[in-house]
């Protein structure tokens, strides 16, 4: 991010507990800084909708970060992704700044954009594990722990017990939920009635394939 949008988005926290991610605390935040609203607007466009996407985003980079100096070694990898949705929640300042941003992209205009944030979030965990599926699983993995990590987000700005010890209960059984299902897959593949349907699902995965990176459009350079 431009040294711009980091002085606002360090100044804009403060505001949006009062007044939600709104023009109001947007130029708050300007004036805090001593920012003409006009100049940020050319690099915000959207104003403060610009700073809660920039502020979600700088959550997953704080994230990675500081997975990447863990050690995860010893863990089981369900714990490991235990471990990456924890972090990302300690990655946030002000739970309150969370829940505004929660109203913000609860809006039926922003909720596509909300969705895709957090589906960001998904991948940039699979990511920073090692993920290196390529086929459907790609999609299954982050669309399954995007509905983990969504619903403890909500369980957690709701949570008022020490140390919230009641979100990391919550968090596990989540994890646990999905570690069932995946055993019930692998049920599912040693069955041998259910073999054949399961053989056909594989082969329709086997033609989906991950987002591929494109290095053809204006601007862009190859390595």
């Amino acid at each position: 991010m431009d040294d711009l949008t980091l002085r606002l988005l360090d100044a804009i926290p403060s505001h949006v507990v009062f007044d939600g991610w709104s023009d109001a605390a947007f130029a708050a935040a300007c004036a805090d800084c001593g920012i003409d609203p006009g100049l940020a607007r050319l690099h915000l466009p959207r104003g403060a909708l610009d700073l809660a996407v920039a502020f979600h985003k700088a959550g997953d980079r704080a994230m990675v970060q500081a997975l990447a100096g863990e050690d995860l070694g010893a863990l089981r990898f369900r714990d490991r992704v235990t471990r990456a949705v924890w972090l990302r929640l300690q990655a946030v300042p002000d739970r309150e700044v969370v829940r505004r941003g929660t109203t913000l992209f609860a809006l039926p205009q922003h909720a596509a954009e909300g969705a895709a944030l957090i589906w960001g979030t998904a991948d940039a965990i699979w990511t920073a594990l090692g993920d290196t599926s390529e086929d459907l699983n790609w999609y299954s993995k982050r669309a399954i722990l995007s509905g983990v990590y969504a619903a403890t987000v909500l369980y957690w700005l709701g949570d008022d017990s020490q140390d919230h010890s009641a979100t990391r209960d919550f968090l596990d059984r989540r994890i646990e939920g999905v570690m069932r299902f995946e055993k019930v897959k692998a049920g599912v593949r040693g069955n041998p009635l259910l073999r054949p349907f399961a053989a056909g699902l594989d082969r329709f995965a086997a033609h989906i394939r991950k987002p591929a990176r494109r290095d053809d459009l204006p601007g862009s350079m190859t390595p």
